[in-house]
């Protein structure tokens, strides 16, 4: 099968052909139509829980075992969802990382009427949509001066759209970071009412500046987000289908993974891109 394989660190991704993996015990074998780009065991107390999110034995696919840029996955199969019907290949594969990761920072931000998002890619473009289609209203973040990043935004259901160094006309209820700028953290507790909760979505962040107190006072709080939970991803995907959600994607053929991620590091890249095999 063909396959895009990362053979050295760093490096870029090189198409080979390889061996299509045979499933052992308790997995699945899936064929890949198209797979979503993104910079991204069951036996533990946090998966007894139902927190399997935070297992201490975790194993993520396309770090710890091959993943999806390629003609055949295998995947442990406690872990794989019933697809939407009504959603076809290229519109739910970004709902299966960046939504869901950001499903799982908006469930934890809370059921806040104003919802800023800050850094408008892949999960905020879909986040936007569902809470728009739950009645809250969204505040956009973008990089300053990113005109056609707010545009789309608005075009999108949010109810206003600025630079992270903008005021927002109205105070947030909650705050979800998606850019992996440490400042953006105080800058979202800034223009937080009380009680508001703002959530870091990424893996990784710059340092977070120190920041005054007061600004953390009367009840605000911050909050981290760790992958997500099955729980998280049937629910999201009811919701998709229910709210009609759709992502915008761009297809680009497998040989172009490398293309891809390097748009995402730019943020050149609008609403989400899938590879297509």
């Amino acid at each position: 099968m063909r396959a895009m394989v990362l053979e050295e660190q760093p490096g870029e991704l090189r198409l080979r052909d390889v061996p299509t993996p045979e499933p052992g015990p308790g997995q699945v074998l899936i064929r890949v139509s198209t797979c979503g780009v993104c910079r991204t065991d069951g036996d533990c107390r946090y998966c007894r829980e139902g927190r399997e999110n935070l297992c201490e034995r975790a194993r993520f696919t396309g770090y710890d075992i091959d993943g999806g840029y390629a003609g055949f996955a295998v995947a442990d199969q406690r872990f794989c969802f019933p697809l939407p019907a009504a959603i076809d290949d290229a519109h739910v594969a970004p709902l299966l990382c960046a939504g869901m990761i950001g499903f799982r920072a908006l469930r934890i931000a809370g059921d806040g009427v104003n919802l800023g998002l800050f850094g408008f890619g892949s999960s905020a473009h879909i986040l936007c949509q569902i809470a728009a289609a739950e009645g809250r209203r969204v505040f956009a973040f973008t990089r300053p001066g990113d005109r056609s990043g707010q545009d789309f935004a608005l075009s999108l259901g949010a109810a206003w759209a600025g630079g992270s160094d903008e005021v927002p006309p109205e105070l947030l209820d909650a705050a979800i970071v998606f850019a992996p700028v440490g400042s953006l953290i105080i800058d979202a507790l800034k223009v937080s009412a009380r009680g508001a909760r703002v959530v870091s979505a990424g893996i990784h962040m710059s340092d977070i500046p120190s920041f005054p107190y007061e600004l953390l006072w009367e009840e605000r709080s911050l909050h981290s987000v760790a992958n997500l939970t099955r729980s998280d991803g049937s629910a999201l995907l009811e919701l998709a289908a229910r709210h009609r959600v759709t992502p915008q994607v761009e297809v680009l053929p497998l040989e172009q993974a490398n293309q891809a991620l390097a748009a995402i590091r730019s943020g050149a890249s609008e609403g989400s891109t899938v590879l297509k095999l």
